[in-house]
């Protein structure tokens, strides 16, 4: 496959983008900043300056082409609410429109723990989590073959191989290597699409775990 990564610079994608090449898919790295080209490329990718909060931007252009998505986009630590909502909510509002525009189907979003049920107060978080909600909401409704993955606390322990996927689990951490490697699985089984499932650290290895997604109730928000 030709994989579209949003965010292709941040840590979870750049994980994503390497264990991808390996299996030899192709990756598109869609960056913000330029100066991170030659990092994306190193990973074996194919980098493209793609601004998703630009709306200047032709981001159907960016996705033309490719066979799946992945947004791995984030506003990221230290940035305050506005940019929660422009980057984690409007930029997959506006990448899966991108994305039904080039009729691209396959679409994958790094969300979060705790958009289920997001807090209403104004901390950044709960805006972050609210956010969050209203991008998978979106993804959803989208009528694409969309699959939510939710981890839990990440962290950059070295990737364990094993994992517990389900509508809800425990709040536990998770290495951000084995979110890549349950992405990378997820993106080639269509028996994870209209799922929205929860990842944190455990003990069934990622294949097995992504195959359970089939026994599970589609659709859960």
């Amino acid at each position: 496959m030709i994989v579209a990564i949003i965010g292709g610079h941040g840590q979870i994608a750049r994980r994503l983008s390497r264990l991808l090449v390996t299996r030899d898919h192709e990756v598109r790295a869609l960056v913000r900043n330029p100066d991170h080209i030659d990092d994306v490329v190193a990973d074996g990718a194919a980098g493209v300056v793609c601004d998703i909060e630009d709306e200047a931007t032709d981001v159907a252009a960016a996705l033309d082409g490719a066979d799946a998505v992945v947004f791995a986009a984030g506003a990221g630590p230290g940035s305050g609410a506005e940019r929660k909502v422009s980057v984690d909510q409007r930029g997959v509002e506006r990448t899966v429109a991108a994305a039904a525009a080039v009729g691209l189907r396959r679409y994958v979003v790094v969300s979060s723990m705790g958009a289920d049920d997001p807090p209403s107060d104004d901390e950044v978080f709960s805006v972050y989590l609210r956010a969050k909600a209203a991008a998978d909401a979106a993804a959803l409704a989208s009528g694409l073959d969309v699959t939510i993955v939710r981890p839990g606390g990440l962290t950059d322990d070295p990737g364990t191989g094993h994992v517990t996927v389900g509508l809800h689990v425990p709040r536990g951490e998770v290495p951000r290597g084995d979110v890549a490697a349950v992405l990378a699985h997820v993106l080639t089984d269509s028996r994870a699409i209209g799922h929205v499932v929860e990842v944190v650290g455990g003990p069934t290895p990622i294949p097995e775990a992504v195959a359970e997604l089939a026994a599970l109730p589609p659709g859960h928000r």
